[in-house]
């Protein structure tokens, strides 16, 4: 039996499908304090426990995204408020290659804004 979070990726259409599930697995093996969440019927992952970020597919463009919980603490300019007060998502278009460096160099910096506050 599929757990909720699994039988969500699946349900996904092609090619926002296969795009989650490359960002799901990026995620997972990014850093070892990282681990997935079902949370508010979305998939999430947290950083030692605390909710960091999440995927889901925006409402109007029908694009995949990587939604960055502590946005409003992470500079880039390709991170989009929209109409959050604290959370910025990052638009991935899944009919071209998933943009690895944006992505790592977003992630690298959610992540190291985590590790401070753990201090």
């Amino acid at each position: 039996m599929l757990r909720d979070i699994d039988t969500w990726f699946e349900s996904q259409p092609e090619p926002a499908k296969g795009c989650l599930l490359a960002l799901r697995a990026h995620l997972l093996q990014l850093d070892p304090h990282i681990t997935e969440a079902w949370k508010y019927r979305m998939p999430f992952y947290c950083y030692n426990g605390k909710m960091c970020c999440y995927l889901w597919i925006h409402k109007q463009l029908q694009q995949p995204y990587i939604g960055i919980v502590e946005g409003k603490n992470i500079i880039h300019p390709l991170l989009q408020i929209e109409k959050r007060a604290r959370m910025k998502i990052l638009l991935i278009d899944p009919r071209e290659d998933i943009p690895m460096d944006t992505v790592n160099d977003i992630l690298g910096k959610m992540v190291k804004w985590y590790a401070a506050k753990k201090r």
